[in-house]
């Protein structure tokens, strides 16, 4: 079979309309939808079709992709497109749905007949715009030629995790990276807020430890956001860090496992949402540090 793929994008926020991009422009002919429509239309100019709702836009495709907020959105959607969904049709579910939700939706493939493949990603704005996101996937090996294309012009590699996507292995995986991912935002901008009441230069803290075991870039990518006040456009917004924390608390709760720190950062995510900060990076979770704006 040709490689040339109609592929249709079912959410196209930060990383979906990245993602829409990338598969245009390796040939694929792709149809996007957005809830709010016009977070989609700029997609036009780059030779992306966009569809007024998500049967029209699931109507003949290869592979449906959806990047949405979370699990009931990416269910809500999926049945919103149903009468445009053909059997046999690949569903690519990349959104971070969450351990429980991932079973309704893997539920919903089976009564329609699609081949389900649990495929988060790991990245955020810049790497997705790039094209070099990490492709988490578990699906039918039998199907795998289908997704591969949509997954190489996306990502720079796929890792894959198991081969029945309802069982989730996938997000699990991607729960796991996220709770590190979320654990060091929060760590960074908590050590530049007391370093702050304490009146301590950042850089004297950056000097102190670097090229040492404590150094990492992400903490120094997270840090020079906020330093700088590039916290917009995000990378990655509190909002949904938010969310994403949330989730990982009531996974590692389902495995008989208490995450304090993440639920702890879901509180952080979540105050500085609350003073207006849920549309920026999620580095902005340094403001919940403070009673107001810093």
């Amino acid at each position: 079979m040709t490689d040339k793929l109609t592929v249709s994008v079912l959410g196209t926020g930060i990383m979906g309309a990245a993602m829409a991009r990338n598969l245009a422009r390796a040939g694929h002919t792709v149809r996007a939808w957005n809830r709010s429509p016009d977070k989609a239309r700029p997609l036009a100019e780059d030779g992306v079709a966009i569809a007024d709702s998500p049967a029209e836009a699931v109507r003949g495709a290869d592979v449906v992709l959806t990047m949405l907020y979370d699990g009931p959105a990416a269910l809500d959607v999926m049945r919103q497109a149903a009468e445009g969904l053909r059997p046999g049709v690949a569903w690519v579910q990349s959104t971070t749905a969450g351990v429980e939700a991932i079973s309704d939706l893997a539920a919903f493939a089976r009564e329609r007949e699609l081949v389900f493949f649990d495929a988060p990603v790991l990245g955020t704005r810049q790497p997705a715009e790039a094209g070099q996101l990490l492709v988490l996937a578990a699906g039918p090996v039998a199907a795998r030629d289908t997704v591969s294309p949509v997954f190489d012009a996306v990502g720079a590699r796929t890792v894959w995790t198991g081969e029945d996507g309802a069982e989730g292995s996938a997000t699990r995986l991607k729960l796991v990276a996220n709770s590190w991912v979320l654990s060091v935002t929060n760590a960074a901008g908590e050590a530049l807020a007391l370093a702050k009441a304490l009146g301590v230069d950042p850089q004297g803290f950056f000097d102190a430890i670097d090229g040492g075991p404590l150094d990492m870039g992400y903490l120094r990518a997270k840090s020079g956001l906020i330093l700088e006040g590039r916290l917009s456009p995000a990378q990655f917004a509190v909002s949904t860090a938010a969310k994403d924390a949330r989730l990982i608390v009531e996974a590692g709760a389902g495995g008989g496992v208490r995450l304090d720190v993440a639920a702890a950062s879901a509180e952080r995510f979540e105050r500085a949402a609350a003073q207006g900060h849920g549309d920026e990076d999620m580095a902005a979770a340094y403001f919940a540090s403070f009673d107001e704006k810093a």
